[in-house]
C-alpha cells in the first residue's frame, strides 16, 4: 500500500493513469459487442455461484436463529453451526415437499375431473359446431369440415416445423437451468457451512488493505446494507402472506374449489418478482378451468385487480414504512428498475432505493453538514481577525 501511495505522488502518475483509462474506454466503446458477449459468458458461468450465494444469504438468518435457540449450548461452535445448517436445509426441503405434495395430487384430481367431464365437454362442442355449420347449409357440411381440418393440420405442421429449433432450445435451456439450480443448492449448503470462516477471511483482508478508520466505515456500511436486505426479505414474506390470505377470502366467498391450495401457491409465488404472480395465476387458473371455466375467468380478473393494488399501494406502503423510505420513491424505483433492467431491476429496486436513501441521509448529508460547520467556523475566525 505504501508503495502505491508513493507511486501516485510522482508527477507522471496522474497523466499515465488518465492515458490508460482513455485507451481502455476507447477499446471498450469500439468493441461493445465483444465486451457484452464476454460479460454474458462470465455471467452464465458464474450464475450457479451467484445463485448459491443468494440462497445461502436468504437462509442464513434461519441458520443463525436455530444455532442460537437450539444448538447454542454446544461447546463446539463449528458443530453447532453444521447441525443448524442441516436442520435448516431439512426444514426448507420438507416445506417444499409438503407444498408439492399438496399441489400435485390436486392437479391430478383436476385432470381426473376433466377426464370424467370430457364427454359433456365434447357434446357441448358438437352442439356449438353443429349450430355453426347450420348457417352454411347442410349440403356443404362434409366439404367444409374436411377443408377446416386440412387447414388445421397444415398450419399445425408448419408451426411445429418452423419452431422445432426453438422447442429444442427451450428444452435444453430448461434442462441446463435445472442442473444449474442443483449446483446452486449444493454450493449454498457449502457457503452456509463455511460462512463464518469466509467472513473472517474477508475481514482480515480488509484490515490488511485499509486503515482502521476505513475498515470501520466499510463494516458499518455493510452491516447497514445487510440490515436493509433482511428487512426487505421479511417484508416480502409479509406481502406474500397478505396476498395469499386476501386470495383465500375471495375464493371462499365465491365458493371456488381448492381455495386453500391455490391461495398458498399464489402467496408463495407472489414473493418472486414479475413472473411469480403470473405463475401463481396460471397454476390457479389451470386447476379451476378443469372444474369450472367461469371460476377460472373470475379468478384471473381478481388476480389482475389484486396484483395492481399490491404493486401500487401495498408494496410501496409496506416496504416504505418498514425500510424508512418514502412510498413514492419505492414506486418510482419499481417502475424505473422494471423498465430498465427487467426482472432483476424489480427484484433489486426496493433494497437499492433503501440503500441509496441510507447513503444520502447518513453519509452524504452528514458530510455536507460537517463541511458547512467547518466553513462557518472559518468564517467566524476570519471575521474576528
Amino acid at each position: 500500500m505504501k508503495f502505491f501511495k508513493e507511486l501516485l505522488k510522482k508527477n507522471w502518475a496522474p497523466y499515465t493513469i488518465a492515458s490508460c483509462s482513455a485507451v481502455l474506454l476507447y477499446l471498450a466503446l469500439t468493441n461493445v459487442n465483444v465486451f457484452l458477449k464476454g460479460l454474458s459468458a462470465v455471467y452464465s458461468i458464474m450464475l450457479p455461484v451467484l445463485s448459491g450465494i443468494i440462497i445461502s444469504y436468504v437462509m442464513n438468518p434461519l441458520v443463525q436463529f436455530i444455532h442460537k435457540k437450539v444448538f447454542g449450548k454446544i461447546k463446539s461452535d463449528r458443530l453447532g453451526r453444521n447441525l443448524s445448517v442441516f436442520v435448516s436445509v431439512l426444514m426448507v426441503v420438507a416445506l417444499i415437499g409438503l407444498l408439492m405434495g399438496a399441489l400435485i395430487p390436486q392437479m391430478i384430481d383436476s385432470i381426473g375431473t376433466f377426464a370424467d367431464n370430457f364427454e359433456s365437454y365434447s357434446r357441448s362442442l358438437q352442439k356449438l359446431f353443429k349450430s355453426f355449420m347450420d348457417r352454411f347449409g347442410k349440403e356443404n357440411d362434409l366439404a367444409l369440415v374436411d377443408r377446416i381440418w386440412s387447414q388445421i393440420v397444415e398450419k399445425g405442421s408448419k408451426l411445429l416445423s418452423e419452431n422445432m429449433g426453438e422447442i429444442i432450445g427451450t428444452s435444453y435451456s430448461i434442462g441446463k437451468g435445472f442442473v444449474s439450480g442443483i449446483i446452486a443448492c449444493i454450493l449454498a449448503v457449502y457457503f452456509l457451512l463455511d460462512a463464518p470462516h469466509l467472513m473472517e477471511c474477508v475481514a482480515k483482508l480488509l484490515r490488511v488493505l485499509t486503515t482502521e478508520k476505513k475498515y470501520k466505515n466499510i463494516t458499518d456500511f455493510v452491516k447497514r446494507c445487510n440490515h436493509i436486505l433482511l428487512r426487505f426479505i421479511i417484508c416480502d414474506l409479509i406481502e406474500g402472506v397478505i396476498v395469499g390470505v386476501v386470495n383465500f377470502i375471495f375464493m371462499s366467498i365465491v365458493g371456488m374449489d381448492y381455495a386453500l391450495l391455490i391461495s398458498v401457491v399464489v402467496g408463495v409465488t407472489n414473493m418472486a418478482p414479475t413472473f411469480g404472480p403470473i405463475v401463481g395465476a396460471v397454476v390457479g387458473a389451470f386447476i379451476l378451468v378443469l372444474v369450472n371455466p367461469w371460476y377460472a375467468l373470475w379468478f384471473l380478473i381478481f388476480t389482475v385487480i389484486l396484483q395492481t393494488i399490491d404493486g401500487y399501494i401495498i408494496k410501496p406502503k409496506l416496504f416504505g414504512d418498514t425500510l424508512g423510505v418514502s412510498s413514492i420513491w419505492i414506486l418510482i424505483t419499481l417502475v424505473v428498475g422494471g423498465r430498465m433492467f427487467g426482472v432483476a431491476g424489480i427484484l433489486l429496486a426496493i433494497p437499492f432505493a433503501a440503500i441509496c436513501d441510507y447513503i444520502f441521509r447518513d453519509i452524504v448529508w452528514k458530510r455536507l453538514e460537517q463541511r458547512s460547520r467547518k466553513r462557518e467556523l472559518m468564517e467566524k475566525k476570519n471575521s474576528k481577525k
